[in-house]
């Protein structure tokens, strides 16, 4: 039989534990924008970690490492950014050029666009851009100067958000080894092998994803770069960093691609918009059928069934985030399942 005193103690250890639960989910609610903050920093950090250990591999005649892990992190930071400034110059003045020619005709663009829609029944009449905008849900025009402060602050916030992950991403490839070494404390001494082999699999899937999101960009670029030159669609170079870059964006990304080519292409004529879809829809069927499935299945080994729940669920909960997290999230959390199988198994 329980004494009072024992039940007392134990209830207000389980009263103390729960509130103790309770505290710690709204503060991480609360925090929540940082957290994810440091989580796509871990997750770059997990990516590059491969690369990192490659440069500063040990060398077999001296005995010590070709590079401290600092020079090799800054080399592999001054090599990305050196890629991104030599694409730059290659791509800005081009691409400056054909986005102010975009803007000088946007206004005819969308005029020719009228027409082509009630000529198909598709509108009865006219409208003019400044209808357009008075016209839109209530909260997306009606306060010009709201308006232009928000999206001012977003994209302040959105370099301060990059920058955070850039530094901290540095941090913490620096500092790898000793926050495993002390992280692996709080396991018992029967488990840390276990944790060690699920850390370097996890590090391993999420490494193959990054290089397969780059390569997966790169491929979608070029193609659309090269495609839509040779189509004569003005402003390629705009579609197609736009392609490039939706393409690090799950299933909407493509889609956005797809549908800026074809509205650019429609300012010239109905046929090469048709052409330009034909040409996105077969490219984005060779992505999504060939090139996604042999990357994310075999090198990152994520199934297809597995890939598509996890971007619905990344994105219900944390939008276009969750659903580009998706994928290396379901990775580690793969490797921890088997991990645990595997053991209960044994």
């Amino acid at each position: 039989m329980i004494s009072d005193t024992h039940f007392t103690r134990r209830m207000v250890q389980t009263v103390l534990t729960v509130a103790a639960v309770a505290v710690a989910v709204a503060a991480m609610w609360a925090a929540r924008e940082a957290l994810m903050l440091i989580y796509v920093s871990g997750i770059i950090a997990m990516g590059f970690s491969p690369l990192v250990r490659m440069i500063e591999r040990p060398s077999a005649k001296r005995r010590r490492s070709r590079l401290p892990r600092t020079l090799a992190i800054l080399l592999i930071y001054i090599v990305i950014i050196a890629i991104i400034v030599l694409i730059g110059l290659m791509v800005l003045p081009r691409l400056l050029d054909q986005a102010g020619a975009l803007w000088k005709r946007a206004p005819q663009a969308f005029t020719d666009l009228q027409r082509f829609l009630i000529r198909h029944n598709v509108m009865t009449h006219r409208i003019t851009i400044e209808e357009a905008v008075q016209s839109a849900p209530s909260g997306s025009g009606g306060n010009a100067v709201g308006t232009l402060v928000t999206a001012v602050w977003g994209v302040i916030g959105g370099v301060f958000g990059v920058v955070t992950i850039l530094i901290l991403s540095f941090y913490l490839l620096v500092e790898a080894h000793g926050l495993f070494e002390w992280a692996i404390r709080f396991f018992p001494d029967t488990s840390r092998a276990h944790v060690s082999s699920v850390a370097r699999e996890s590090v391993r899937k999420v490494s193959a994803w990054l290089g397969a999101q780059f390569i997966l960009a790169a491929v979608m670029g070029t193609f659309a770069a090269v495609g839509l030159g040779l189509m004569g669609v003005p402003y390629f170079y705009v579609v197609a960093l736009i392609a490039a870059f939706g393409e690090t964006i799950p299933i909407v990304g493509p889609v956005i691609g797809g549908i800026s080519a074809v509205a650019v292409a429609l300012s010239v004529s109905p046929r090469l918009a048709l052409t330009v879809g034909i040409y996105f829809l077969v490219l984005h069927q060779l992505e999504s059928n060939i090139l996604v499935p042999k990357i994310m299945e075999k090198r990152v080994g994520v199934s297809p069934v597995t890939v598509m729940v996890a971007l619905l669920i990344g994105g219900s909960l944390w939008g276009l985030m969750g659903a580009i997290l998706a994928i290396p999230t379901a990775a580690i959390l793969s490797v921890i399942v088997e991990e645990l199988t595997a053991d209960a198994a044994a």
